[in-house]
């Protein structure tokens, strides 16, 4: 679990970021899942997009995909989200302390 305070620090480096995972019409599929859970291995922070034509919202998507990866939700805006999950193994993000 993060705080708030942390939070922010991801917020503040995910408006940079390019959008790495797009949902689509598929919904959350296993695929999707296997795509998300590698990049919050490789990068702990990534952004995603819901696309229109999908069977759930963003919020829905985020909160599926969070579960499925044990990740946290960092924001939610509109159609698009960011999902963080810290690497045991290889840090790369030094977060602010609690």
């Amino acid at each position: 679990m993060i705080t708030s305070k942390q939070r922010a620090f991801l917020r503040s480096m995910a408006n940079t970021m390019e959008t790495i995972l797009i949902v689509g019409k598929g919904g959350v599929s296993d695929e999707v899942v296997k795509q998300a859970d590698e990049a919050l291995t490789a990068r702990e922070i990534f952004k995603g997009k819901v696309l229109e034509t999908a069977q759930e919202n963003s919020r829905e998507t985020a909160t599926i995909l969070a579960e499925k990866t044990h990740a946290d939700i960092v924001q939610i805006i509109g159609t698009k989200f960011v999902l963080y999950r810290r690497n045991a193994k290889d840090p790369r993000l030094v977060l602010p302390k609690k």
